[in-house]
């Protein structure tokens, strides 16, 4: 099982997106669209919660 990291390089705010998106191996923007279509089926509020909670939870990529 991979573990879900913020990226270093796929990053436009807090990276969070790009990390799921390296994590599944898809293109980053197919997940910040995801996001956006989600935000406006459930509302802004709820992905807004969500989005900044993870952002202090999930901690950065480790650099090797």
């Amino acid at each position: 099982m991979t573990k879900f990291y913020r990226s270093r390089r796929e990053k436009k705010i807090a990276g969070l997106c790009g990390g799921l998106a390296e994590m599944l191996d898809v293109d980053p923007t197919v997940v910040r669209l995801g996001v956006i279509f989600t935000c406006f089926i459930t509302g802004v509020v709820p992905v807004v919660i969500t989005y900044l909670f993870a952002w202090w939870i999930v901690p950065y990529r480790p650099v090797v």
